[in-house]
Parts: structure tokens; sequence; C-alpha cells
């Protein structure tokens, strides 16, 4: 009778001690995308607005499907509180504040995601979190990632092209991006990389991989085809539509395209993939999801010191972010470009149009400079009085190629000192040289990857907020030879950037 008694208590109270680790987790979490808003309504515009991100929309809904699947063996795990789960929330903070301190949003969304998956573990306990541990993982899928992946989608793209219209006897050129046929010239442009099917293919393999496979090395297989198919067949797609332009005309090819990439060849491949797994899935409809007996016992006392220690841990990162940029110095309200002894300044007139891209910056300049001996330089200065989300010097689409432009990246040219060299076509083929300074903190330099680190730094640290592009460009063969005796004359580049920033 006693151990009926006890044993018909146990799961009452394992409800209450569910709804109090329930109810201090959504409090602990509603805290937390207040406290981030910004990023959170960030990452909810993107899944709306950007159609590469349109299908993490389903991500909220198939977690907690998951979780949903879970439910009945999960009752039988007591809760606690974790606070050993605490470090995942310093880590997510952390990289929230690395993010932040250099403008890269990717690294603010992974922190805050990281942050909330923290909480779930530090407020439910080990047990609860090795139950859910896939869904807590999937989660990660929830952070709008693989722009990062267009240039080198759109090459590999082109190549493969280039591969199959030379194995089926299409005549062709390629220069970058750019393939010509006789009758056509065409662009692997950003929005035919690829990068959209991808990264919808990795969510859609992972969680196919968990839902119908047991065996690790069958869901390593899984998801090694659902990355390589997409990419192969989006090849196979450019090169039927160069195909179909060679046959029939441009026009024609341009219809074709947007028919077959808008989804029919993807729903295609998409089947494919999951007739070719089919066979080979091995999860029956009765087997466990959580592969351990019930675990722990109810641990409430340790509860409210762990929610609130978590929150203070979430709250320091954005407190120290905005103490540093109190360190911000104001940029001039006007901005000149430079007197260049034996160059004027002349129209911009003739040759393809060109207007690099820094958006939101404080000031941005372009003019157009000519020597004695008719050579042409075109010179455009953008300022930052302090880099922050969407007002960065470095990432996508912005620098010399708009992401509406007409220009794309063909190759890298020698660089000079402290900066960055390439070249950029345009249809016609138009190519112009390219050379390209960055100033952020005490350095000068042409890399990206320089400017995230300098830019990490002040803004870690504090420092000299502002930051400076200066880019200076020319059409035609002689392009280079007008910019590198442009440069010398135009004098150290430190000076030039700190000047109109206003130092």
């Amino acid at each position: 009778m006693t151990t009926a008694a006890a044993a018909s208590a146990r799961p009452e109270g394992l409800d209450q001690s569910w709804r109090a680790h329930l109810s201090a987790l959504a409090m602990v979490a509603a805290a937390i995308l207040l406290l981030f808003a910004r990023d959170a309504a960030g990452m909810a515009a993107i899944w709306w607005e950007s159609s590469t991100f349109n299908h993490i929309l389903l991500i909220p809904p198939i977690i907690f499907w998951l979780i949903w699947l879970r439910g009945p063996e999960l009752r039988h795990i007591a809760p606690q509180a974790w606070p050993t789960a605490l470090a995942i929330v310093a880590l997510g903070g952390l990289g929230w504040l690395l993010g932040q301190a250099a403008g890269v949003a990717l690294a603010r969304h992974l922190g805050l995601v990281i942050m909330l998956q923290g909480a779930v573990a530090a407020c439910l306990g080990p047990g609860v979190a090795r139950g859910v541990l896939f869904p807590l993982c999937y989660a990660l899928f929830l952070v709008p990632f693989g722009e990062e992946l267009v240039p080198p989608l759109q090459t590999l793209t082109a190549r493969m092209s280039m591969a199959l219209l030379d194995l089926t006897g299409v005549p062709a050129h390629i220069q970058g991006v750019f393939i010509s046929i006789p009758n056509g010239y065409f662009e692997v442009a950003e929005a035919c990389s690829g990068v959209k099917f991808l990264i919808a293919m990795i969510a859609y393999g992972a969680l196919v991989a968990n839902v119908c496979f047991r065996s690790w090395p069958r869901r390593i297989a899984f998801m090694a085809v659902a990355i390589v198919v997409p990419v192969f067949a989006n090849g196979v797609r450019a090169w039927g539509t160069i195909c179909v332009a060679h046959l029939t005309s441009a026009d024609i090819a341009a219809g074709f395209d947007h028919v077959v990439y808008g989804g029919i060849f993807f729903a295609l491949v998409l089947a494919a993939v999951m007739a070719a797994g089919w066979p080979f899935f091995d999860r029956r409809i009765d087997d466990k999801w959580i592969q351990f007996g019930p675990a722990g016992t109810p641990g409430s006392a340790k509860l409210i010191p762990t929610a609130c220690a978590l929150l203070v841990l979430a709250a320091l990162p954005p407190l120290w972010s905005a103490i540093v940029a109190r360190g911000s110095a104001a940029v001039p309200a006007r901005l000149e470009l430079p007197e260049v002894a034996g160059w004027v300044r002349v129209a911009r007139e003739g040759g393809h149009p060109w207007r690099p891209h820094y958006a939101n910056a404080d000031h941005q300049l372009i003019g157009r400079y000519r020597d004695g001996s008719g050579r042409t330089v075109d010179l455009a200065i953008a300022v930052y009085a302090r880099q922050e989300e969407g007002r960065e010097l470095v990432g996508f689409g912005q620098g010399a190629v708009g992401p509406d432009s007409d220009w794309a990246w063909v190759g890298d040219s020698a660089a000079p000192n402290h900066g960055g060299a390439f070249r950029i076509a345009a249809p016609g083929p138009v190519v112009r040289e390219v050379v390209l300074f960055h100033r952020v903190g005490d350095i000068v330099t042409g890399s990206d990857a320089r400017v995230k680190l300098e830019t990490l730094k002040v803004r870690l640290l504090g420092g000299k907020q502002r930051a400076v592009a200066v880019l200076v460009s020319a059409e035609g063969p002689g392009g280079r030879a007008a910019i590198d005796a442009f440069l010398r004359a135009l004098g150290p580049m430190e000076r030039v950037a700190d000047r109109a920033a206003g130092l």
C-alpha cells in the first residue's frame, strides 16, 4: 500500500516541479529576448524578408514537434537547476560581445541562440538537456548563415557550367563568373550561386538524419548526399540554362531559368535525395527517442539563484558594449575630397558607371582626377564614426561591388603595401582595376580579416572607433599604372584617412 502510494505520488510531484522549472525558464528566456530584442528582431526580419532564409520560419515549429515527440519520455526525467550550464550562457554572451565588437551579425545571432540553449540546460538540468539534445542543437539553424558561401559557390557553379559546356561541345569563354557564348553573355550572379537551396537542404538533411536514421554512418552518408547533390545540381541548372540560350535565345533561356529555378528542378532534386535515402531508413516507428532511463530527482532549491545568475551573465555583454561605445568621437559635418599635386578634379563622364557601396556611412564621396598626360582615376572615400549593425566597413555587399550592382569581382591583383587590389567587370565586358585601403584603429590594411580583428580590439578594449575606406579605381589596360601614379601623389594613406575622419 505504501509502495503504491509513493509510486502514484511521484508523477504529481514531478508535474509540480516541471511547472516551476518551466515557469522559470519562460521568464528567463523572455528576459534574454528583451535584452537582445534588436538581434532577435533582426533575425526574424531576415527569416521573413530574405528568400534565402524563408525556410527558417519552419524551424521553431519543427523544434516544438521534436520536443513533443519526446514528451512522454521526458515526463519521467526530473528537472533540476544546473548551475554548471551557466558556462554555456557565458560562452553565448562572449560570442555576442565578440560579434558586437567586430560588427558580425552572425556571431551576435549565434551568441543569442547559445544563451537560450544554456538557459534551457541551466533551468531544466542535465537529464532534460540530454533528452532534448537534438532539438536544442537543431535550434542553431535559427541563425541565418551561409551568405558567406555566395562568392565561392558562384565561382564553383561557373566552373562546373564551363566544364559541362566543354563536355557537350558548346563554344564558351569564362572570365571570373561571366560566361560568354556566341549568342549570349551570362553572369553567375549571387541569386544563381545555389546557396539558398544548399542552406535549406542542410537543415532538411539534419532533420531527416535524426528522424529517419539511428545508425551514425548512415546519418553521415545522408548528410553528405544532402550537401553535395544540391551543389552539383545547381551547376547542371546553370549549364542547362546556357545550353537553352545556345539552341534558342538568351530571352528564352532567362524564362526557362526562372521557371526551373523557381522550384521544379530542385523539387525533383529533393525528391531524388529522399528516394535514394529511403531504402536505408533504419528507425522503426516504435523506437524510443531518449535512449536512457529515468534520471535524477527534482531539484528546485538552486532554481532562483541559478536563474538570477543567468540573467546577470546575459546582461553583462550589452552593458560592457554600451560603456565602450561612449568613447566614440564625432566625424566632421562636411567631407571634401583632397587636393592632389599634379592631378585636377574633372567631371565623371564616360565609361561604365561605378560607385562603391557602403551602407549608412556617415560620409561617402567619389570624384574623378586627371593628370597632365590624360590618365584618369576615380577616388572614393567612405567614413564611419563608429561601426555597428548595418554600418560595417566590410561585410556582405559592402565595398567596390554593391549588392545591386552590375559589376562583379573577377580576380585579385598585385596588392600595394597595406592595401588590397582586384579587378571587377561589368557587361560588355568592361574591366576596372581597384585598389582599396581600410583605416581602423591604428592600422591601414586591405585585408577584411585584419579589419575585423582591429575593429574587435577597439570595440572590446576602447580606442579610435572611426573606420575609413579609401578606394582608387580606373578602367582600361593602363588603369593600374594610373592608380599607382595617383597613390604616389596622394601621399601616406594614414594621413588621407585620418583627415577624412576629422583626426
